[in-house]
């Protein structure tokens, strides 16, 4: 983790400082800055457009009652791919971009869902109650919900009821309705 923290950090910006000013040797201040801002603009409004594709298609799953796995990754690589596009520098963006285009942003998808499944696997599956497990992999509520012998030792009685009416809740005669009367109105 420490790795990544540092290459996030330090050594990307150290790269987009020193692709930047060789930009700017090449080209120049103002139009390195005009492309900074043109790939910004340009790259949001792609990741608009690829990501209500990617919607659209989530949605044509879900209505064929199929799991959209892999189109939900790749909207999570479409929303990285816009931070990195608006973040200034040219290394981002090219990174950005490989992930905003359809044919290479697929691929990867791909691969990220083929490997988050066999993490599952993995692991066992997902685990009973709320993601907290107790001691004795026990549920949030300290029992396991699969146990088959749930609830043969414990305190809850079964039984039937059947309601009576109070006799001290009965209404006084002047506040009953009289329906006989309401009938004869009409």
């Amino acid at each position: 983790m420490f790795l990544i923290l540092l290459l996030v950090f330090i050594i990307v910006p150290a790269l987009e400082l020193s692709v930047l000013i060789q930009v700017g040797d090449a080209l120049g201040v103002w139009p390195t800055i005009g492309l900074v801002f043109f790939t910004a603009i340009v790259g949001v409004s792609l990741v608009r457009s690829q990501g209500l594709n990617t919607l659209m298609t989530v949605q044509q799953k879900l209505a064929r009652g199929e799991a959209p796995g892999q189109e939900i990754v790749e909207g999570m690589m479409l929303a990285a791919a816009g931070v990195l596009l608006l973040i200034p520098g040219f290394v981002t963006d090219a990174l950005g971009l490989l992930l905003l285009t359809p044919f290479t942003r697929a691929p990867i998808a791909a691969f990220m869902y083929k490997r988050m499944q066999l993490q599952v696997v993995a692991n066992g599956g997902f685990k009973p109650g709320f993601g907290q497990q107790g001691p004795f992999n026990q549920g949030p509520f300290g029992q396991n919900p699969f146990d088959p012998t749930r609830g043969q030792d414990s305190h809850t009685f079964e039984g039937d009821f059947e309601h009576k009416d109070d006799p001290s809740q009965k209404r006084p005669e002047s506040h009953q309705i009289d329906h006989q009367q309401n009938d004869d109105r009409k």
